[in-house]
């Protein structure tokens, strides 16, 4: 039979293990912790973005998020503080998203048609990447815009706007891109054609998101590229 007597924080008769101390044991509770909590929070932020898409936000309630995830309202304020809270999270990520992969298409290409092609790209997969986040802001900006907390969705919006709206007027410039297409109506029309396919697409084997990105491209780029 084996001795495996604890001696001075090793086991005896087993080299190899060692007894966990008091500290190790108190910093992997916090670890277990903090990860439960993290994935508790997202969990929530997770169910209150498909209600939030579904029902709107001001018809979506704290109760009803709630008892989605299977807590107490009371528990959830341990996580966020309002309603408001939650919503915002989501919205910043999915926008400070969509503001990197904006300007990344800047930095890699100089040529506005190429420069079209890749917002045509970065929008449809951040909107894949962020569905809930993408029909919140569809739905519920104008409403969310009234709200002290999301005064800076205007500000984003200009700028998210301003990025299209620079690189169709390169384009028309140049002469790579039609200059009898008003290009704010050019815009328009792309952007929210985009946004709403987070209403219908599902990307599958037998149609993917980058057959998306490519019928996408061809109807709308290719309407206004001048013809050689």
């Amino acid at each position: 039979m084996v001795d495996c007597r604890i001696r001075r924080n090793r086991v005896v008769g087993c080299p190899s293990r060692k007894v966990p101390s008091k500290c190790s044991l108190i910093r992997h509770a916090i670890w277990e912790t903090r990860l439960t909590s993290r994935s508790r929070r997202d969990q929530i932020l997770h169910r209150a973005g498909i209600l939030f898409a579904s029902r709107g936000v001001a018809g979506t309630t704290v109760r009803e998020i709630a008892d989605d995830v299977g807590i107490l309202s009371g528990s959830l304020y341990h996580h966020f503080e309002s309603k408001e809270a939650m919503v915002d999270e989501i919205l910043s990520v999915y926008l400070a998203d969509l503001r990197s992969r904006y300007q990344q298409v800047l930095t890699e290409s100089s040529e506005p048609q190429q420069q079209l092609r890749q917002l045509i790209r970065a929008s449809l997969e951040v909107a894949a990447a962020h569905p809930h986040a993408t029909e919140i802001h569809q739905k519920d900006a104008n409403y969310l815009r009234a709200l002290p907390r999301f005064g800076y969705l205007k500000a984003v919006a200009r700028e998210l706007d301003g990025v299209w709206l620079s690189v169709i007027d390169a384009g028309r410039r140049d002469g790579s891109l039609r200059s009898d297409v008003d290009p704010r109506t050019f815009h328009r029309l792309t952007r929210d054609a985009i946004w709403l396919t987070v209403r219908w697409f599902k990307p599958g084997s037998k149609y993917s998101l980058n057959r998306l990105v490519a019928d996408c491209t061809a109807v709308f780029l290719d309407g206004v590229s001048t013809r050689l």
